[in-house]
């Protein structure tokens, strides 16, 4: 099995030993993303909201170099740091994911998360 390393500068570069994401037999697994500016590497966003749109930009730019979409996720995962911020997440994740299949998603409540983010999500993709 081969597996190709991705890698864009339009989003955030990796802070520790990974990569942005792989591709392999036919997929995409993207690593968790958080608000960051992938210039200035600094949070961006004070509220859950903000925060989830920059993931979601984040994301979206890593499955661009990948050579697929949001149309093609088929797995999420979020992870937020208080799971009462669900609600105003889902406002924002829903006009990204506003497809006729939606991707299968869990979300997960965390005690803390890289460089105190709200919110981190990754993905799996097929690619096209």
């Amino acid at each position: 099995m081969a597996l190709e390393k991705v890698h864009t500068e339009s989003a955030p570069a990796a802070i520790g030993p990974y990569s942005q994401a792989i591709k392999a037999n036919g997929m995409v697994y993207c690593s968790g993303q958080i608000p960051l500016d992938p210039e200035k590497m600094v949070i961006v966003g004070k509220d859950i909201k903000e925060q989830t749109a920059q993931v979601l930009k984040n994301l979206t730019e890593v499955l661009k170099a990948a050579g697929t979409d949001v149309d093609h996720v088929v797995k999420t995962t979020v992870f937020l740091k208080d799971m009462n911020d669900f609600v105003p997440m889902n406002e924002v994740y829903g006009q990204t994911f506003k497809g006729k299949q939606p991707p299968a998603r869990a979300a997960i409540e965390v005690a803390r998360l890289p460089k105190d983010a709200l919110v981190e999500i990754e993905c799996i993709a097929a690619l096209p």
